[in-house]
C-alpha cells in the first residue's frame, strides 16, 4: 500500500485539473434590490454535444485512514460537485500518461469549497470526511459513453 500526501485544496495546485469553487475566489455583486450576494462565473464548464445537467448525489461518508485503487473521468464534459450543506470532502486526481492515471495527488477541502474537474480528468469518487453529504452536480447530460474508469494494481492510503 502506497500512502499519499493530504494536501489542503490550493489554486496553483489544482488549476491543472479544474476549478476550485469557492465565493473567496472573486468579488460578488448586489442583485435582488441587494438582498442577494451573486458570486458569478466560479467555473470553467466544458462539454461536448448534449446539455447541462443539475443532479444532486447523496454520498456515504468514508472512514480514515481510506484507500482506494480507482479512479474515473468524462471525456465529454466537465464536472462540478458543490457540498449543499458545506461539508469537507477529499479531492484525488491524476495526470494522463499513456491513457491511463499516473501517480494521484489528493486534497482536502476546506468547509464550503467544490470543485469543478476539467473534462478529461482522472479523478477518484465521492468521498466526504465528517458525515454523510448530499451534493449538487452539474455535468455533461446527453448520448454517448462519458464514462472512463481505471483500477490500479496497487492500492493507496490517506490520512488526514
Amino acid at each position: 500500500m502506497q500512502e499519499l500526501k493530504l494536501n489542503p485544496l490550493n489554486k496553483d495546485q489544482f488549476e491543472p485539473f479544474g476549478d476550485i469553487i469557492d465565493k473567496k475566489q472573486n468579488i460578488p455583486f448586489e442583485i435582488n434590490n441587494g438582498n442577494c450576494l451573486r458570486y458569478n462565473d466560479l467555473a470553467k464548464l466544458s462539454f461536448s454535444d448534449g446539455q447541462v445537467g443539475i443532479s444532486l448525489f447523496e454520498s456515504k461518508k468514508i472512514t480514515l485512514p481510506y484507500s482506494f485503487n480507482f479512479m474515473e473521468k468524462h471525456p465529454l464534459g466537465s464536472q462540478a460537485f458543490i457540498p449543499v450543506f458545506g461539508c469537507r470532502f477529499i479531492v484525488i486526481v491524476a495526470n494522463e500518461v499513456n491513457g491511463v492515471p499516473s501517480e494521484p495527488l489528493a486534497f482536502v477541502t476546506k468547509e464550503g469549497q467544490g470543485v469543478n474537474y476539467h473534462k478529461n480528468i482522472w479523478h477518484g469518487v465521492l468521498a466526504p470526511i465528517e458525515n454523510n453529504a448530499t451534493f449538487t452536480i452539474i455535468d455533461w447530460i446527453g448520448k454517448g459513453n462519458n464514462l472512463k474508469t481505471y483500477t490500479f494494481d496497487n492500492w493507496f492510503q490517506l490520512n488526514l
